[in-house]
């Protein structure tokens, strides 16, 4: 998956090291806790004085800065909420999260049901919601500093437009169908990708399935954003040049040794 995920090209990294790219293949879903516990051998091999973690998935930067809680977890109450899902869809698991816990539903990836299905697990066992359980009170032997981009809400969004119409321009849609070709179950789940499955079937036009895609990418964005919110300790940076805002990440950081 290389288009749909914007993955760096060569002279993007210019030849800064980057680490988890190309290095799973996505037959195997990769868990918040298994990044964690890989890219925590990773960073204790490295001879680095920083290393920047960038994302993506708040969950997962979560799971390697903050440590994971033990969420409750029950084989039978998964696998009603997959029969669940089979027979009602995904709104239906939705409805019922939104209402048992609207402070996660707003946070929680909306497109991805394994993760749904897990939060309704734990707290169907639990009777608590998940803000309670996710007490993210491990103590992380890293010295972490936040810095979080702050675009004007109109300007992320147009960014993500443009960046879509620039997608299916570089060959989008053939990605989709080569992996829709292998009968791969995570291009049906991930943003970006399974709106165009649709298209690819004959269901739907393509316009249509663009606009379905960006409207999906700017619903994750806002999600994101809110996740972030989160960080107390999180520095914003007004959006600028490049160079002013790298001078205001090592003042932070020289400030704060």
């Amino acid at each position: 998956m290389t288009i749909g995920t914007a993955k760096p090209t060569a002279e993007e990294m210019d030849g800064v090291p980057h680490y988890f790219i190309d290095s799973h293949s996505i037959e195997t879903e990769i868990t918040a806790a298994v990044f964690a516990q890989e890219a925590e051998k990773l960073i204790d091999s490295l001879d680095q004085e920083y290393i920047i973690i960038t994302g993506g998935s708040g969950m997962f930067i979560d799971a390697l800065t903050n440590g994971l809680d033990e969420i409750p977890h029950d084989d039978q109450v998964r696998e009603e909420l997959n029969l669940l899902l089979k027979e009602k869809g995904m709104d239906y698991l939705l409805s019922e999260l939104k209402n048992k816990d609207p402070e996660f539903a707003e946070i929680v990836d909306q497109n991805n049901p394994a993760r749904v299905i897990r939060a309704l697990t734990a707290i169907r066992i639990s009777g608590k919601k998940m803000s309670e359980l996710r007490t993210g009170n491990k103590h992380s032997k890293y010295h972490i500093q936040r810095f979080i981009i702050d675009l004007p809400r109109e300007e992320l969004y147009d960014r993500i437009n443009r960046r879509m119409d620039l997608m299916i321009k570089n060959g989008l849609l053939q990605e989709v169908k080569s992996l829709l070709d292998k009968n791969n179950k995570i291009v049906l789940n991930t943003v970006g990708y399974k709106e165009f499955v649709p298209y690819l079937q004959g269901e739907i036009p393509l316009d249509l399935a663009l606009e379905t895609a960006k409207m999906n990418s700017r619903r994750y964005a806002k999600r994101q954003l809110t996740w972030f919110r989160k960080y107390k300790d999180a520095t914003w940076l007004k959006k600028s040049d490049n160079n002013v805002m790298i001078s205001s990440i090592l003042e932070k950081i020289h400030s704060d040794i």
